[in-house]
């Protein structure tokens, strides 16, 4: 057993990590190194601007579930919990926009993961953080190497290698709210061929209370397999194919209804009986095919990959009936204005009976494809005293999103939800989004005595159609109503530099464009560009490891898209954009680690991350979108303080980790000046702690407390009405490692 510093693009937390033999180094990083956003052999002063890698000890500390507490650990991350599980997290970098987190780069071993990346971005699917072995962050500097979508940046999610030796593990815990995780891997190579499978399944009954006591919680069931042949290693020409294999189940009792102000006092965890029916089922395959061929310098990574996500989220949607003095059937409207609507809040809480047919339901069922093949090849060589590595890459990619949806009305009758009526097939949405991409792109990083210098260009040729058809018509046998395509051509420039000024400080920065693109069928919308510029400095000495690094990102058009998710403000159309004019953004990120040796064997491990984030509309307009917007105006949902500081105690066998998390206020619409109580969402400081003990070489115990203090704090109020984080939680187990 060993204390291991992680330093550099980790969060350098000192974790216990178990025997050589029970974590076995993986031997097929050479495969993936260059598609990964950081990279865990890179060297991070080497890397320009803002970049972060937590691996695998810095995942153990906690072993979050929830990767919004996962990223609080990432300075220059914006999050906007939801469901407290982090089961559909909404994730933006650098005040890019949350929603969905449609705005980032997301993927999964260096392939985009979000269900349609080009055609519909908003990833109501996400990994499973769980089974991650690294989780990388990259802003600015991950414009050309990571795309489409640049403005804030990329987050790449590792999954486990394949080991090079005999090993695993079973990791079995239990919590509150009849919380019941288990996790196991098994692996090993031989000198042609490796391979590895692991299963993750985790259930609660959910930390809210519906008034029949029906469960508000999960089921989550994730199976990974990687199979790989290679040559000798004393073959003149390298060569390795691997094939990746993964399922994952997941099913939760999630509404989007929340509550209003004075309920949410009384009792933040409660939730209406017009939600009681409220599921989520989706499921998600993947298949990704991995070539590595290294032919002496000259290295090419060619990968095919196919993820394919069906979802149908049954879930309350409105109200179909209204009384005079409310004349408003929408659900945000009915729990905003209280007292104008209280015989509609009555029905939604199943306090009073209701019409017949009050209350739809909406089934929101979708199939997602997206598919592609992508190939990277490395040229590293010299001009004189400057080397070079060389990087060219194409990626052909196809994606979709298939709506075919239908509600169900029901009556509120003594507290129950009672069936009514049902609509046909395809009348509430029955339409086809497709995308069809190529992307290019050429970096060179030339390191250059003291300076390391990264130019690079991307370019992205995207087409998007979009096809609807009548809502009689379920077969798709009738006309159709095709939209004009979206065609964008985007030529993407930037350039990174780092300079050592010596063997510990390194100045760092950039110069980058960024680029969303539109929506398919919008013929109006722009798309989004912005110029985007980070300069700071990395500073590590004796165990001391300081960043910090300035950003300021110019919009020349900025997105509002719409969404269920963002609760369809002014009642627009699901899936339309909205062109938002000029914006900036600056911001400050900075984090800072060290750790104290103590007499007897102990270590003190301190680290702690710091985001300031001010950004403003910098035009006056007025959409059903953002509402009437005035030059000034902030954001919404997004903070200006976000503060995370840990502290651990540990020794050979022992570990404990205190961490504190503070997110001030956020409104909830575009203003300036003080946020009106209405569409405020108060700041929070919540706090979490774990624990570690190691009884054997291969037995550990572990225990934590998510919300050590019990913090009740809400986190949006979209779509419908005030929503609460997770309570506090207590979370013990066992993991042996072989």
């Amino acid at each position: 057993m060993r204390a291991r510093y992680l330093g550099g693009a980790s969060l350098f937390t000192l974790a216990l990590v178990a025997p050589a033999t029970a974590h076995a180094e993986a031997v097929e990083y050479i495969d993936i190194e260059r598609i990964q956003v950081v990279g865990e052999h890179a060297e991070r002063a080497k890397i320009p601007g803002a970049a972060t890698r937590l691996n695998d000890e810095d995942l153990e500390v906690f072993k979050y579930q929830d990767i919004l507490r996962t990223l609080r650990l990432v300075p220059g991350v914006n999050i906007q919990e939801e469901d407290g599980f982090g089961l559909r997290p909404n994730i933006g970098l650098r005040g890019s926009g949350v929603d969905r987190s449609a705005k980032i780069t997301l993927m999964e071993d260096g392939v985009l993961i979000a269900p349609a990346p080009y055609a519909a971005p908003a990833a109501y699917y996400f990994p499973t953080a769980a089974r991650m072995q690294a989780v990388e962050v990259r802003k600015g500097s991950a414009a050309v190497k990571f795309g489409p979508r640049s403005v804030g940046g990329a987050i790449n999610l590792v999954s486990r290698s394949i080991p090079d030796e005999f090993s695993g593990f079973a990791d079995a815990r239990i919590g509150e709210d009849n919380l019941f995780s288990t996790h196991g891997s098994i692996g090993a190579s031989g000198e042609n061929v490796g391979g590895m499978v692991e299963f993750f399944s985790s259930s609660s009954d959910g930390f809210k209370a519906l008034p029949g006591g029906e469960n508000t919680g999960f089921e989550i069931e994730d199976y990974l397999g990687k199979f790989r042949i290679k040559t000798d290693e004393d073959a003149e020409i390298q060569q390795s194919l691997t094939i990746k294999l993964s399922k994952t189940d997941n099913d939760s009792d999630e509404t989007y209804l929340g509550l209003t102000d004075s309920d949410f006092e009384a009792d933040a965890y409660q939730r209406y009986a017009a939600s009681a029916l409220d599921h989520m089922d989706t499921n998600h395959e993947q298949i990704q095919l991995t070539h590595q061929i290294k032919i002496g310098d000259v290295e090419i990574v060619t990968t095919a990959y196919k993820n394919s996500f069906e979802r149908d989220w049954f879930k309350f949607n409105d109200l179909r009936a209204t009384t005079a003095s409310c004349n408003n059937t929408s659900g945000a409207f009915v729990l905003a204005n209280e007292d104008i609507c209280a015989t509609e809040l009555a029905w939604l809480k199943g306090e009073e009976d209701s019409p017949e047919g009050a209350i739809r339901i909406r089934h929101n069922a979708r199939a997602y494809e997206a598919k592609g093949i992508q190939s990277l090849v490395a040229f590293p060589f010299t001009t004189g005293s400057a080397e070079h590595d060389l990087e060219f890459s194409v990626r052909y990619h196809e994606d979709s999103e298939d709506r075919l949806q239908n509600d169900e009305t029901f009556t509120m009758t003594s507290g129950e939800l009672v069936f009514s009526t049902e609509t046909a097939l395809g009348s509430a949405g029955n339409r086809l989004v497709e995308a069809e991409a190529w992307a290019f792109f050429a970096q060179d990083t030339i390191t250059l005595g003291k300076w390391t210098i990264v130019p690079g260009i991307r370019f992205e040729s995207i087409h998007l159609n979009r096809t609807d058809w009548a809502a009689t018509d379920p077969n798709r046998a009738g006309t159709a109503t095709i939209r004009p395509e979206t065609k964008v051509d985007a030529v993407v420039p930037g350039v990174g530099v780092s300079y050592a000024l010596n063997d510990n400080l390194t100045l760092t920065g950039g110069v980058f464009k960024g680029f969303n693109p539109p929506g398919a069928g919008n013929a109006d919308t722009r798309e989004e560009k912005s110029l985007n510029i980070e300069a700071g400095a990395i500073y590590d000495k004796n165990g001391f490891y300081i960043e910090g690094i300035a950003f300021f990102s110019d919009y020349s058009n900025i997105h509002g898209d719409c969404t269920a998710a963002s609760g369809q403000p002014g009642d627009c159309e699901i899936g339309d954009q909205f062109n938002g004019g000029k914006a900036r953004i600056f911001g400050l990120e900075a984090m800072a680690g060290y750790t104290v040796m103590l007499d007897g064997g102990w270590n003190l491990p301190v680290n702690a991350n710091y985001t300031f984030t001010d950004a403003e509309f910098r035009t006056s307009f007025d959409d059903e979108f953002w509402g009437g917007v005035v030059r000034g105006d902030a954001f919404p949902y997004l903070s200006r303080h976000q503060f995370t500081v840990s502290a651990g105690l540990q020794n050979e066998v022992f570990s404990a980790t205190f961490q504190v998390n503070y997110v001030s206020a956020a409104r909830t619409e575009a203003g300036s000046g003080n946020i009106p109580e209405a569409s405020r969402v108060d700041g929070r400081i919540v706090a979490d702690l774990a624990a570690h003990y190691r009884l054997t070489e291969n037995l550990e115990l572990f225990a934590s407390v998510d919300n050590l203090f019990d913090e009740t704090y809400s986190v949006a109020r979209r779509p419908m009405g005030l929503r609460p984080g997770k309570p506090r939680t207590i979370i013990g187990g066992a993991k042996f490692t072989f």
